[in-house]
């Protein structure tokens, strides 16, 4: 471009110099018209020339330019439909694996999901096609969280921890009830090192089984296998957090099945499994997993055995499975009443050293085998009744009762507002027996106690 514009200055310079020659009449044979004409000619050659050599540079460089759009143009495309499609994934992936969704304004009910045992990758498998001990710890142990417990919310100082099992993408986590009694701040440690603080969504203290959440999405739950499938026998893993050591296993067998454990909190009864495998009271609210990389129960060490070693009792999933569902939906287990009292077993040796401590002597033998009560609820019917604390009540609606078990088998099936009689006793200071009746409404339970 530079040199025509440069001939395009000759050419001018070239014209300007005839038109001087032509004023002044004067044209010598130097600059005939000939020559003149000859050097214009030349000239407009070398400028188109060169025009057309520099349209041949600005065709390609147009050409070259067009090319790079199109490749950025096709780059860009290909970018959107990946973005797009992997937002498309991740939405079904949370339609169809995050249990509590919103569906225009309804919400859906939480249902835990319980699978047949699933094909196992081929790395780590042995010669029965099952997983290897260290393929079922590299399975189970990002799904197993540790929580942390404070007594107070301000307060910076663990009072104690325990094990807990993530069941949905968005942050759910069940555990056990007694991991999370008496605090009042809850800190969850990931298996990926992360921290959240919890929220208590729901308890259930008879069953020892609760539920947090975390504000986490994109994690990955633990697969649940149908208990009732469990042969004795199977080799199984208990993953958990034993006194702090966190993401340890421990290796045994079904020992047996449909062990029917009661706490000695609360006396209510649960199916479990009893495994060898060692359980600590860290690993509560751990999982019971089999060589499928499925979780077949829930450790609790409420169901331990304190008194033997190698005895060890996990809830099992299909008996945890309604209550972690209910807890999740409505943040109680229903049919759940309550009387309002608390009391002793008449029949226990301690409890008689209470009972004479109070009167002075041991209780009478009309009243042995029945609750003494130590306590009543004002917020309760029973409140407004003829019973007083240091009262005993032997039977209700004509059952005996004389613990826990035997009043929990009264109020079975009923529910809150139900009515219920109950036969009473009073002791004088005199050892004087009166026996009275009273009739009182049972009330819906939502608390999660016993």
């Amino acid at each position: 471009m530079d040199s025509t514009n440069e001939k395009k200055d000759e050419l001018l310079e070239l014209f300007s110099k005839i038109s001087e020659e032509k004023s002044e009449d004067n044209m010598n044979p130097e600059n005939n018209p000939e020559e003149i004409s000859e050097k214009i000619t030349n000239f407009e050659n070398d400028i188109f020339r060169d025009i057309e050599e520099n349209a041949d540079i600005k065709k390609k460089e147009r050409k070259s330019g067009r090319l790079d759009k199109i490749l950025l143009i096709i780059f860009a495309f290909l970018m959107l439909l990946s973005v797009v499609g992997l937002s498309v994934y991740c939405i079904i992936t949370d339609i169809t694996s995050v249990n509590l969704n919103s569906v225009n304004g309804v919400r859906e009910r939480f249902a835990l999901n319980v699978s047949d045992k699933p094909p196992v990758e081929q790395a780590y498998m042995d010669e029965n096609g099952k997983y290897t001990v260290e393929g079922v710890a590299a399975v189970i142990s990002p799904k197993i969280v540790e929580i942390y417990v404070y007594k107070d919310k301000n307060s910076e100082i663990i009072s104690k921890s325990g094990s807990g099992i993530i069941i949905s993408h968005d942050g759910y986590i069940v555990t056990n009830t007694h991991v999370l009694d008496d605090a009042e701040k809850y800190v969850v440690k990931t298996h990926d090192g992360a921290t959240y603080n919890a929220e208590l969504k729901g308890r259930d203290a008879k069953t020892d089984i609760a539920v947090v959440r975390i504000n986490a999405t994109g994690l990955i739950p633990a697969q649940f296998g149908d208990s009732n499938q469990v042969v004795q026998g199977e080799s199984v893993i208990c993953a958990g957090n034993p006194e702090g050591l966190t993401g340890s296993i421990t290796e045994g067998i079904v020992s047996g099945l449909n062990r029917k454990i009661r706490t000695e909190q609360t006396g209510f009864e649960m199916n479990c499994i009893q495994t060898d495998a060692a359980i600590s009271p860290g690993n509560s609210g751990g999982a019971l997993v089999n060589m499928h990389g499925q979780v077949i129960g829930i450790i609790s060490s409420k169901y331990a055995a304190t008194t033997s070693e190698g005895l060890g009792f996990a809830i099992t999933i299909n008996d945890a499975k309604p209550i972690i569902e209910e807890l999740i939906n409505q943040g109680y287990v229903s049919g759940r009443v309550r009387i309002g009292i608390t009391f002793y077993s008449a029949y226990a040796n301690y409890m008689n050293v209470m009972f004479e401590e109070e009167f002075g002597f041991d209780i009478p033998k009309e009243l042995e085998n029945s609750l003494w009560i130590d306590e009543i609820s004002e917020d309760c019917d029973i409140s407004n009744t003829e019973l007083k604390p240091k009262d005993f009540i032997l039977s209700i609606d004509g059952k005996k009762v004389s613990d826990y078990e035997s009043l929990e088998s009264v109020i079975k099936g009923k529910s809150g507002g139900d009515t219920v009689t109950a036969k009473c006793a009073r002791v004088s200071d005199k050892g004087e027996i009166s026996y009275f009746d009273i009739e009182f409404k049972l009330m819906t339970d939502t608390s999660g106690d016993f």
